[in-house]
């Protein structure tokens, strides 16, 4: 059994979450509830939860302060749900350093998407405990897990060092080597285009399985997925392996395409970047493999980086590190105005340059690595844009120009903003549901936008704007409402003077309330209730 602590500082959150689902039927055991960092600390050393779900927002010490402080301590466990809402996603990236294996907004908290997570949780739980106890795991979830790692590391999308070492430690990957390369492999094969797609991902699929027995005999490596006509392997090169790196890569990368030519009659393109001192410096080593991978052909397909003429121009690879950044932040924000301004701009780069095909190809594969890198659950999101394909977002790799690609990152422009679009209408639509739930359960206190705002974790300003967008009435006209609405079923069914029920009601004085009253139902207090009760 698992045992799992909730700390959140609202009881009402805290019984919501304990009410949701049958705990019993995920073989999880509630150890406690805490209602601060502080006492939940106490309680992780006490009673060593598996899983904690936590506010992130909390006084005395907040939810991140909390993971932060287990992840200095060098806890592996506890793994930590963390939940949110929509203007805390700044510190959601932070809270991704430590065991935080997701994140939960809390306007859209429901049993489906708590046990999806927990599920989530549990399999994290097992393959952490399977790596304390023999330091391999061969879960299919852990090894996406160590694949998104990886290409986040090939792509530079590390928004510091110490994410880096942070997602390494807690995959368990090491990186204690003298030095690093990375290989950019084409797999080349004339019937791949005579294929269909499930052909040509089984010939891929068998391929990559080749590689990865092949290579690690001869070096230890990591060889990564990139689509259905590539891949890219990291070696990871001890000292001995640092000196005489290209006769052992050379060797490596001529026997594994000898033995898929003759399994499968497919030939292997390499390139090898140059080689790093460096962890993060993987990144430039791909790129300057990839930068060379069009001098391959048949004569040479096994070509270093250091081998070729430094006075020959490089203009292979999109300068994807101009958009990144904006990129990112447009994704974390599902910010669609953005994405469609960045994608529009790289598009229109590229009109009218139908020489840069192989530059326009790269920029494309880019933005497609960074989406399913970067979005939460960009598979599903990526596939679902081309649905319609024979290949899916695979199809890139079919395109035969560069306005064919052009038109491909269209579809995939127009398909993300629509997908953020319809995240943001549902979620801001959500919140004013909840608000004005709220509302009505407050609706004896003395309620201003300033503190339902604050409930909701949300801005003044951005509570006002979603009302006066999804509601017929604006926030102060909808609380007026509701008060009066209360007001007239004192009137009618306990008995309430006017003074009673503007107290009650939470009115500074029974004046304002009177004129709150009429200007509502178009009569004083006192005449409505004389005329009707």
């Amino acid at each position: 059994m698992i045992n799992l602590l909730i700390a959140d500082d609202e009881p009402l959150v805290q019984a919501g979450i304990k009410s949701m689902i049958n705990w019993d039927s995920y073989d999880i055991n509630i150890v406690g509830t805490a209602t601060n960092g502080a006492a939940a600390w106490d309680m992780i050393q006490n009673n060593t939860p598996e899983i904690v779900i936590t506010d992130i927002k909390m006084p005395v010490m907040s939810g991140l302060e909390l993971a932060r402080k287990c992840y200095e301590e060098n806890r592996t466990l506890p793994v930590f749900i963390i939940l949110t809402s929509y203007e805390e996603f700044q510190f959601v990236k932070e809270a991704l350093n430590y065991q935080v294996i997701a994140y939960l907004v809390k306007l859209e908290l429901t049993q489906e998407s708590l046990g999806e997570t927990l599920e989530r949780a549990i399999a994290r739980v097992s393959e952490l405990r399977s790596v304390s106890q023999t330091g391999e795991t061969c879960d299919h979830g852990f090894f996406l897990i160590k694949e998104h790692f990886f290409t986040r590391l090939v792509l530079n999308l590390f928004e510091s060092e110490q994410q880096f070492l942070s997602q390494a430690q807690n995959l368990n990957i090491s990186f204690d080597y003298a030095a690093y390369a990375c290989s950019y492999v084409t797999i080349d094969d004339h019937r791949l285009s005579n294929m269909t797609s499930d052909k040509q991902i089984t010939l891929y699929t068998n391929s990559l399985q080749v590689t990865r027995e092949i290579i690690s005999k001869y070096i230890t490596c990591h060889v990564l997925s990139l689509d259905t006509k590539h891949f890219c392997i990291l070696f990871f090169l001890s000292d001995t392996h640092k000196e005489d790196y290209r006769s052992v890569v050379g060797t490596a990368l001529a026997q594994t395409s000898s033995m898929l030519f003759n399994y499968y009659n497919i030939r292997l393109f390499s390139t090898i970047g140059s080689v790093v001192t460096m962890p993060l410096q993987i990144a430039s080593s791909y790129q300057d493999a990839k930068q060379i991978a069009a001098q391959l052909n048949n004569d040479t397909p096994v070509l270093f980086f250091e081998d070729f003429p430094g006075d020959e121009p490089l203009k292979n690879v999109f300068n994807m590190s101009l958009f990144k950044q904006d990129i990112r932040r447009a994704y974390a924000e599902f910010d669609e105005k953005a994405l469609y301004d960045i994608f529009t701009n790289i598009i229109d780069l590229f009109k009218n340059q139908s020489a840069h095909y192989v530059q326009a190809l790269d920029a494309a594969g880019n933005i497609l690595y960074l989406s399913l890198s970067l979005l939460n659950n960009g598979e599903q999101i990526v596939s679902d844009i081309f649905s319609n394909r024979s290949n899916g977002y695979r199809s890139l790799y079919e395109l035969t120009s560069v306005e064919q690609i052009l038109d491909w990152l269209t579809v995939f422009r127009d398909g993300l903003c629509e997908s953020f679009a319809s995240h943001n209408k549902d979620y801001k639509h959500h919140i004013v549901i909840n608000v004005k739930k709220y509302i009505q359960e407050h609706v004896r206190e003395k309620l201003n936008l300033n503190k339902v705002a604050e409930v909701f974790s949300i801005s003044p300003n951005y509570l006002s704007v979603l009302f006066s967008k999804y509601n017929d009435l604006g926030f102060t006209d909808y609380i007026n409402q509701s008060k009066v609405e209360a007001a007239i079923h004192m009137m009618t069914e306990e008995d309430r003077r006017v003074y009673e029920i503007s107290d009650l009601l939470g009115f500074e004085s029974a004046f304002y309330f009177s004129r709150v009253f009429k200007k509502v139902t178009g009569v004083s207090p006192r005449d409505y209730m004389n005329n009707n009760v």
